[in-house]
C-alpha cells in the first residue's frame, strides 16, 4: 500500500476556493489576531516557490501527489525510491539535495529521532539551509525537540513551522486534511497557498511547538476512541448483537465518536481502511502524549487503556498493520473473535 497512489485527483471542497481561503484566514485571525491577506505580488512569489518534500510514505506521498496534481513540481526524497515516483515527484539524491534546491521544504517522518537525524546528521538540512527558506514539519513529534530544531534553523535565517495533520490517508488522498500549525504567522502566510493544495482547514495554533502539542492531544483522543470502541465492538459481537444496529444506536447516542462514525461501519464488513497510522505509530504517539503530560505536570489518568491495547497489537504481530487492527488483537485474546464474517473478509 505504501508505494501505491490513487490516480483520482485531489477532490476540492464544495465551497468555492475564495470562501475556503476567507474561512481559513478568519480562523487563523481568531487565534493570532495578526493575519492579513497576501498581496498580488506576494501570491505571484508563492506560485514561484520551489517545493521540496522529504518522507513520501503513506501520508507524505499522498500530500505530494496532491501538490503535483495541482500542477506544481515537487523535488522529493524518501528512503524507498519507488515512493517518489509513485507520488509523481522529481527524485532528489538526498535530503541535502532537497534543501539546496528548494524554497519550501516539507518533512513527513516517523518520529523525532528520524527528524533529528535528517536535520542534524551528516549532510543534514541545517548545515545546507539558507536564509529565507521555510521548513514545514508535518510529522508527529516531541514538542521539545521541535522547539530545539526551530532555534537551530532560526540561527540560519530559516523559518520553521510545526504542522500537525489530521484526517488520515483518505483525507490526504483527497487533499482535505486539517493542519494545526505552530510558528510565526508570517511564515504560515508565506506557505499557506502550498498548504492549501492538500489541506482544507489550516489553523494557526500559536508559537513554535504549539502545532505538535495540539497534534499529540488530538491523537490521544483518537487513540482512546479507537481502542475503547474496538473493545466494545468485540463485546457486542460475542454477545450476539447485530453490529450494524449497535453502531446505529451508538451514532444516535452519547457513545458516538470518530471510530463509530467512520471506522467501524467499514471494519465490521472486513474493510480495515488500510494506509493509515500503524499500531506502532499509534503507540508512539500515546507515549509522547504521556511524556507531554509529565512535562506539564498534568495527571495522566486515561493513557493506560490505549497503551495496553496498541501494545497488545504489537505483541501479537500487528505492529506494522493499520491501527484499526487493534480490534483483531483484542479479539484474539477474547476467544478468536472477528467482527466481519469470514466470507466478507475473504472478499
Amino acid at each position: 500500500m505504501a508505494g501505491r497512489r490513487s490516480s483520482t485527483p485531489c477532490v476540492p471542497p464544495a465551497e468555492p476556493a475564495d470562501g475556503i481561503r476567507r474561512r481559513r484566514m478568519r480562523r487563523s485571525t481568531e487565534t493570532t489576531g495578526d493575519e492579513r491577506p497576501a498581496s498580488g505580488d506576494e501570491r505571484e512569489t508563492m506560485t514561484q516557490q520551489r517545493i521540496g518534500f522529504i518522507g513520501l510514505g503513506n501520508m507524505g506521498g499522498r500530500m505530494t501527489a496532491c501538490i503535483v496534481r495541482a500542477g506544481r513540481e515537487v523535488l522529493g526524497f524518501d528512503a524507498k525510491e519507488e515512493n517518489v515516483a509513485s507520488a509523481g515527484a522529481v527524485a532528489a539524491a538526498s535530503g541535502k539535495d532537497v534543501i539546496e534546491r528548494s524554497d519550501v521544504v516539507f518533512l513527513s517522518l516517523p518520529d523525532s529521532r528520524v527528524i533529528e537525524a535528517v536535520v542534524y546528521g551528516p549532510e543534514g538540512l541545517i548545515e545546507h539551509s539558507r536564509e529565507g527558506q521555510i521548513v514545514v514539519d508535518l510529522s508527529t513529534a516531541a514538542p521539545e525537540s521541535t522547539r530545539r530544531i526551530h532555534e537551530a534553523f532560526a540561527q540560519r535565517g530559516v523559518r520553521y513551522l510545526d504542522a500537525g495533520i489530521s484526517g488520515g490517508a483518505a483525507a490526504a488522498e483527497k487533499g482535505q486534511l486539517t493542519l494545526m500549525v505552530g510558528g510565526e504567522a508570517d511564515a504560515l502566510d508565506a506557505a499557506r497557498d502550498v498548504l492549501g493544495l492538500f489541506a482544507t482547514n489550516v489553523f494557526h495554533i500559536g508559537g513554535t511547538g504549539a502545532g505538535h502539542v495540539t497534534k499529540l492531544l488530538n491523537n490521544f483522543l483518537n487513540a482512546v476512541a479507537l481502542s475503547a470502541t474496538a473493545e466494545v465492538m468485540v463485546a457486542a459481537k460475542k454477545a450476539g448483537l447485530d453490529l450494524e444496529v449497535v453502531l446505529d444506536v451508538f451514532n444516535k447516542s452519547s457513545g458516538v465518536n470518530f471510530a463509530t462514525l467512520n471506522r467501524f461501519p467499514k471494519i465490521i464488513h472486513g474493510d480495515y481502511l488500510k494506509g493509515g497510522l500503524t499500531n506502532t505509530l499509534m503507540l508512539k504517539d500515546v507515549t509522547l502524549y504521556t511524556e507531554l503530560l509529565a512535562q506539564l505536570g498534568v495527571a495522566g489518568l486515561h493513557a493506560s487503556g490505549p497503551i495496553a491495547a496498541f501494545g497488545l497489537a504489537r505483541a501479537l504481530g500487528y505492529a506494522d498493520e493499520i491501527s484499526n487492527t487493534v480490534v483483531d488483537a483484542i479479539g484474539d485474546v477474547s476467544g478468536g473473535i472477528r467482527l466481519a464474517d469470514r466470507s466478507e473478509e475473504e472478499s
